[in-house]
């Protein structure tokens, strides 16, 4: 919190997902947090940013969060509407998209997201709902954002399934497998992350407002790097948390 503006974990999540967001890029958004982040940029320092939805649906101006992409009220005045054919492959294959805005299952130290099942010790599974468009997605846009829960079960050295790849095990395993991008950012309710530009593993960048450096590493499953000096995430500001709660979300659908 700070003395004159009051926000949640998650309005600050959005906030700084948001913030990762330029002008003029096109942006294959996923669903939940990503959702408000790419929308909340685009009302604020990102007017001519372009959203797509994996579905089909290219810059909707949605009159409700509704209950998932699919919903129609979230495709309100959209510049188009196609199909999963033309987004994934037209768009997404031909190396258009600059960033990709995902969450996730379970994420590890490489950036290499999980959402198809979750596995226990004794070798029992739950399945999930899997790709979608995710994996295609983080393989082929030019740069990925992952926003996901800062919990051990969440952040792990070794994920159940590896549904959308990051950097797999490093710099040459990403490279032989032909990659064309990367996770650049992971944002947590705790930090944000980067990557070693040379290792490709998990780096500390800041820590939110009112948490240490031992929250966020007691509820890592790994070691990230961890630079000497980390500044704290810079908090939501009273517009950016009036345009969340009255105009994006004001349900609480994703919040």
């Amino acid at each position: 919190m700070t003395d004159s503006v009051e926000y949640t974990l998650s309005e600050l999540m959005a906030v700084a997902g948001a913030r990762e967001l330029k002008d003029g890029q096109i942006v294959a958004v996923g669903l939940g947090l990503p959702v408000v982040a790419a929308f909340l940029a685009k009302r604020t320092h990102a007017p001519h940013m372009t959203i797509l939805f994996e579905l089909g649906v290219v810059d909707p101006e949605p009159v409700a969060p509704g209950v998932g992409l699919a919903d129609p009220r979230v495709w309100h005045r959209a510049t188009m509407l196609s199909t999963f054919a033309d987004m994934l492959g037209t768009v997404l294959h031909r190396g258009l998209v600059d960033v990709g805005f995902l969450g996730g299952l379970e994420i590890d130290a490489y950036g290499n997201v999980n959402t198809t099942l979750l596995g226990d010790p004794k070798g029992a599974f739950r399945h999930f709902v899997g790709s979608g468009g995710a994996n295609d997605i983080a393989s082929l846009a030019r740069e990925t954002i992952i926003i996901i829960r800062h919990e051990a079960r969440k952040l792990k050295e070794v994920i159940s399934y590896i549904t959308s790849p990051g950097y797999l095990s490093g710099e040459k395993s990403w490279r032989d497998a032909g990659l064309a991008g990367g996770p650049r950012r992971v944002i947590t309710d705790k930090a944000i992350f980067g990557f070693d530009p040379e290792s490709k593993r998990m780096r500390l960048e800041s820590i939110h407002p009112g948490i240490t450096l031992d929250d966020v590493l007691a509820n890592l499953g790994f070691r990230p790097i961890v630079p000497s000096d980390l500044p704290t995430t810079e908090p939501p500001t009273a517009e950016q948390v009036r345009l969340i709660r009255q105009e994006i979300d004001p349900q609480g659908m994703y919040m």
